[in-house]
C-alpha cells in the first residue's frame, strides 16, 4: 500500500526528521514531494544517504510496495541496487512476494512516472470518450441486458449542481498541519467549492471501498498535474460514517472531502434518480476484473457503510462556467479515463 500520509512515506529511516524541513520549503504533500528534482534536494542540503532513501522510497510508493521500504532502506538499497539484485535475493532477504518481485523490476509500469504522466497529457487523436463531455453526446454504447442505467446526452445542469447542500469534512492535507474531522461544519452551497478555482469532484460510493479507494488513490497521485492545470481534488461522500472517513483521509486520498447527503450530486449523474447496484449482474459478473486490480496493488477494503449506490464523477469550471465533463459509474470499479479528465482540465485551463 503506497499512502499519503507523509510520516509514513519518510518512514522510520534517515528521512524521518526532514518532514518540517520538506514543509518550509514547500513540499507539503507526497505527491507534490516525489516530482523533487535534484537541484531542489540540492537546495534542501540533503546528503547522499537521504537522497537515496527518497529515490528509493519514491520508486517503491510508485508501485506499492512501501512495506519493504524501511528494511530496505536499513540495509543500504538504492535504487540502482535494487534492480541488480536477483528474485531470488529479494525474496529471502526481505521476504517479498513474487507478484511483488515481478512489479519491482517491471520498470515501465508505474504509474506515477515522469514518462507516463507526460503520455497522459498527450491526448491521442481519435479517442473516443468514454464519459460524457458538455455539449456532445458520448459516442456509441453497446446497449446490455446487465446494464439498465440510463444513457446521458449531455452533462446534468449546472443549477442542479450549484445548490447542493454540503458540508466540509477535511481540507486539503498538508503535512504539520492537523485537521479534525469538522462533522459540524455549517452547510454550504456546493458552488461555493468551485467560486474561485475550477474542481475535479470524485462521487464515490463508500471511503472503505477498496476499489474506490484505488481510485481515489489512482487520481491523487496526479495531484501535481492538476495543481499545474489550476484544478482541485474534492470528493464527495453521500453518507457520514467518521471511522471510515478517518481511514480514507489522507492514506487514500489527500485532497479535500465533502458530505452530500442529500445525495445531489449522485442524483445528477442518474438524471435526478439514483443509479444503484445490482448485486448478481454488477458485483458478481461485472466487478471481478476491478477487484482483483485493487488488491493486488495492496489496498484493503472493507463493507462498512451503503456501497449499492453508483458514483462518478464531474469537472467543473471555475464560477458559473458549468460543468465541463461528466462519468457515470456504470459498473462497480468503472471508473473515468485518466487521459480523458486531464485533456479536459488542460482545454478548460486554456478557455480562460
Amino acid at each position: 500500500m503506497a499512502s499519503f500520509v507523509m510520516e509514513e512515506f519518510l518512514g522510520e529511516g534517515v528521512l524521518k526528521g526532514l518532514i518540517h524541513q520538506f514543509v518550509a520549503a514547500g513540499w507539503h504533500d507526497v505527491p507534490t514531494l516525489k516530482i523533487v528534482t535534484a537541484e531542489d534536494l540540492d537546495l534542501l542540503k540533503l546528503t547522499q544517504q537521504q537522497k537515496d532513501a527518497l529515490e528509493l522510497r519514491k520508486y517503491l510508493h510508485d508501485r506499492s510496495l512501501m512495506q519493504y521500504a524501511d528494511k530496505m532502506e536499513d540495509a543500504g538499497l538504492t535504487v540502482s541496487k535494487l534492480l541488480k539484485m536477483r528474485a531470488i535475493a529479494l525474496s529471502s532477504q526481505f521476504s517479498m512476494r513474487r507478484a511483488h518481485v515481478a512489479i519491482v523490476f517491471k520498470r515501465e509500469s508505474t504509474n506515477s512516472s515522469t514518462t507516463n504522466v507526460d503520455q497522459e497529457l498527450k491526448f491521442k487523436e481519435g479517442h473516443v470518450f468514454k464519459g460524457i463531455v458538455a455539449g456532445k453526446t458520448t459516442g456509441h454504447h453497446l446497449c446490455s441486458c446487465f446494464d439498465p442505467s440510463p444513457i446521458l446526452d449531455d452533462v446534468a445542469p449546472y443549477p442542479s449542481l450549484a445548490n447542493i447542500s454540503i458540508r466540509k469534512l477535511t481540507t486539503e492535507y498538508k503535512a504539520c498541519v492537523e485537521c479534525q474531522l469538522a462533522t459540524k461544519a455549517p452547510l454550504l452551497k456546493a458552488s461555493e467549492l468551485w467560486n474561485e478555482k475550477p474542481t475535479v469532484l470524485l462521487c464515490i460510493r463508500r471511503p472503505g471501498c477498496i476499489i474506490c479507494r484505488a481510485e481515489a488513490h489512482r487520481l491523487y497521485s496526479r495531484k501535481p498535474v492538476f495543481d499545474a492545470l489550476g484544478f482541485q481534488l474534492v470528493v464527495v461522500l453521500h453518507e457520514l460514517i467518521e471511522s471510515q472517513v478517518k481511514e480514507f483521509w489522507p492514506r487514500y486520498w489527500g485532497g479535500m472531502v465533502v458530505i452530500d447527503q442529500s445525495m445531489g450530486f449522485f442524483k445528477a449523474l442518474g438524471s435526478g434518480k439514483l443509479l444503484k447496484e445490482r448485486f448478481l449482474t454488477d458485483i458478481v459478473l461485472n466487478s471481478r476484473a476491478n477487484y482483483k486490480a485493487a488488491k493486488a496493488s495492496g489496498f484493503k477494503g472493507n463493507h462498512i457503510g451503503e456501497g449499492e449506490i453508483k458514483g462518478g464523477l464531474f469537472v467543473i469550471r471555475r464560477g458559473r462556467g458549468g460543468v465541463a465533463y461528466q462519468f457515470i459509474e456504470r459498473k462497480l470499479g468503472d471508473w473515468a479515463p485518466i487521459v480523458e479528465v486531464i485533456e479536459i482540465c488542460s482545454r478548460v485551463q486554456n478557455e480562460s
